[in-house]
C-alpha cells in the first residue's frame, strides 16, 4: 500500500511555508520591526501611513508656530512701547491744556508731542526677520510716511487692510497680525492724526477747545491701542496651547507608531522557536518520504 501522492507535495509546501514564516520572524527580530513590507500587515501599514502624515502636518505647524509667535511676541512689545509713548503724551498735552503754562513753555509741550509722534511713527514701522509688522500683507513696504511740508503735518499709510491668520492642525484659525490702518488711523481714534493737530494748536503757545477736545480724543486713542494688543495677546495664548497641545499629539502618535510598528521580541522569539521546531521535524518527514519513495509500510 503507498501514501497518497499528494501527503509528499502537501509536506513540502508545509516546509515551504514554515521556512517562509521562520524567515519573516528572523527579519523582523533583525529589524525590529513587526512590519518590513506592506504585505506584512496591509491595514497596519495604512494605519502607519496615516499616522505619518499626521506626525507631518504637525511638524510643519510646530516650525511655522515658532516663526509666528516670535512676530506675536514683537508686535506685542512694539504695542507695549507705543502705549507707554501715548501715556507720555497724554501728561503733557494734560499739562498744555491746564492753564498754568506760560507761551514758551505751551510750544515745548508741542515739541516734545512731535518727538513722541515720530517715536510712534518708527514704532509703526517696526520690523521682523525682514518684514514690517503694521503693513497687512504688505511685509515689504514700510507702512507709515509723515509729511512735515503741511500744517498740521499728516501721516499716510502704505499697507493694505488684510489680516493673517495661520491654521492649526487640529483646524482653528488664529489671528497673526494687526495692519496698521486698524491700529494708528482707525476713524474713530486716529492716533496719529490726533498727535498732529495736538502739535499744531500748542505751537501756537496757547491751549484752546480744539486741544481740550484732541486730548480727549487722544485718552480714547490710549484706551483703544491697548484694546487692539489684547487682541495679539490673546493670539499669543493661543497658539501657545495649540503648540503644547500639537507637542503632546506629537508624543502620542510617536508611540502609537512605535507599538504598531515594533517587534515583541519575546512574543516573535516564541514564534520563531516553534516554527524552526516545525519545520525540522518537516524536513525529516520529506526526508523519508523521498527516500522511501512514499511507500506507506516502509515507513511504520
Amino acid at each position: 500500500m503507498r501514501f497518497d501522492p499528494l501527503y509528499l507535495n502537501n509536506a513540502i509546501a508545509a516546509l515551504n511555508q514554515t521556512s517562509a514564516l521562520q524567515q519573516q520572524l528572523t527579519d523582523e527580530i533583525s529589524s525590529g520591526k513587526r512590519i518590513n513590507s506592506l504585505g506584512d500587515d496591509p491595514v497596519a501599514a495604512g494605519e502607519n501611513v496615516l499616522l505619518s502624515a499626521q506626525l507631518q502636518m504637525n511638524d510643519s505647524f510646530s516650525l511655522t508656530e515658532t516663526s509666528v509667535l516670535g512676530r506675536l511676541q514683537v508686535t506685542d512689545s512694539t504695542l507695549g512701547s507705543v502705549v507707554s509713548q501715548l501715556t507720555q503724551a497724554l501728561s503733557l498735552a494734560m499739562e498744555g491744556n491746564n492753564g498754568t503754562l506760560n507761551a514758551s513753555e505751551i510750544q515745548s509741550v508741542a515739541t516734545q508731542l512731535s518727538g513722541i509722534r515720530d517715536e510712534i511713527v518708527s514704532l509703526a514701522n517696526t520690523s521682523y526677520m525682514g518684514t514690517y509688522l503694521f503693513s497687512g500683507s504688505k511685509g515689504n513696504t514700510a507702512p507709515f510716511s509723515l509729511d512735515p511740508s503741511v500744517t498740521p503735518n499728516t501721516v499716510a499709510y502704505n499697507g493694505d487692510s488684510v489680516v493673517s491668520h495661520v491654521m492649526t492642525p487640529n483646524g482653528q484659525q488664529i489671528q497673526v497680525n494687526l495692519p496698521g490702518n486698524q491700529i494708528f488711523n482707525d476713524p474713530s481714534n486716529d492716533v496719529l492724526g490726533i498727535l498732529n493737530n495736538l502739535v499744531a494748536e500748542f505751537s501756537s503757545g496757547s491751549s484752546s477747545a480744539a486741544s481740550v477736545a484732541n486730548t480727549i480724543a487722544l485718552n480714547s486713542a490710549l484706551n483703544y491701542v491697548s484694546q487692539q494688543r489684547v487682541v495679539i495677546d490673546n493670539s499669543i495664548t493661543r497658539l501657545q496651547a495649540a503648540q503644547s497641545y500639537n507637542q503632546m499629539q506629537g508624543t502620542q502618535i510617536t508611540a502609537a507608531q512605535t507599538d504598531l510598528l515594533q517587534t515583541d521580541v519575546a512574543g516573535v522569539s516564541t514564534q520563531l522557536s516553534t516554527a524552526e521546531t516545525q519545520q525540522t521535524a518537516l524536513i525529516q518527514v520529506v526526508n523519508l518520504l523521498e527516500k522511501n519513495n512514499g511507500e506507506l509500510f516502509s515507513l511504520l
